[in-house]
Formats: C-alpha cells, structure tokens, sequence
C-alpha cells in the first residue's frame, strides 16, 4: 500500500485544526507548523473541506475548523476523501478483479490486504493520534502507535505466508 504525500499532509493538516479546536487556523499556520508546503496545502485542504472534513470562513477573522469532531473523523475517512480508493492495482479499484490459472487466488490476497489496511485506518481517530503522540501509548506488540486492528492485519499476513 502507498499513502500519498497528499494523505499525509491531509491527515496532518487535521491534527493541526483538532489540537486547537477553539479558533479557526489558516493554511499559512498550518503549513509553517507541520512545514507542508503552502501550495500544496492549500489544494488538498480544500479537498479536505468538499468531503465535509473542514469548514471554512472567509475574512481577517477566518480560517479552518473541523467539519466534524476530532472523535469521529478516522484516517480511513482522510485518505478516502484525498485519494480515493484504499488501494488499487494499476490504478482501477480491486473490485471486479479476476485472474486465470494459477494465478486464481491472488485478487482475494489483495482484497484482505485492503480489508485490513481499511481496519486500522478505520480504527484511528484524530483524538485517539492526539492521545498517542502526547502519552506514548503503547499498542498490541510492544510497539508505539499499533492498533488491534494493526495486529489482526499482521495475524492475517502470517496466516499467508504460513
């Protein structure tokens, strides 16, 4: 799976909004805090506020706020609003994909692949991150920042290659 600069800047332009939530931010502010560049920025925030991820008012007062609480906006729902679907295969979604012979198996890999990428982003909220980059929580296998839907995806990769 690749995840797109576009994605990660997304995902932290709304770490930004959700860290101060009481006054709207500028991209400007946004863009020096997390060093997006602005342009950039600018684009995929507005793509961010089309799928109802942030509001926006004009003027000196202006800026951007959550479209939504900090609780209910998952990764999942970040990625999907800049880029789309989760995953695809020379770009066309994983639907639909079939392959003869030997091969007959393998869309099915790609779609658990894509089941379980969905779980972990799915189960990440923008609080849940702000919680985890200041505590240091500790996730499924003593390693920082793994989820159980983390863990279920690297059940599901051993049971492949077992």
């Amino acid at each position: 799976m690749h995840i797109s600069a576009k994605a990660d800047y997304a995902m932290r332009a709304l770490l930004e909004l959700a860290r101060e939530p009481s006054r709207p931010l500028t991209c400007e502010a946004i863009a020096s805090s997390q060093e997006i560049p602005f342009r950039f920025l600018k684009s995929v925030v507005g793509e961010l506020r089309r799928a109802g991820l942030v509001r926006s008012q004009r003027g000196c007062e202006g800026g951007y706020w959550l479209g939504r609480a900090a609780e209910e906006i998952t990764l999942l729902d970040v990625t999907r609003a800049v880029d789309g679907e989760l995953i695809t295969l020379r770009g066309e979604p994983l639907e639909g994909l079939d392959y003869p012979g030997p091969a007959t198996g393998l869309p099915d890999v790609w779609r658990e692949v894509e089941a379980a990428a969905a779980a972990v982003l799915g189960g990440v909220t923008l609080t849940s991150l702000l919680t985890r980059g200041t505590t240091g929580v500790t996730g499924a296998a003593g390693v920082t920042g793994v989820t159980g839907a983390a863990a279920a995806a690297e059940g599901l990769a051993r049971r492949g290659a077992a």
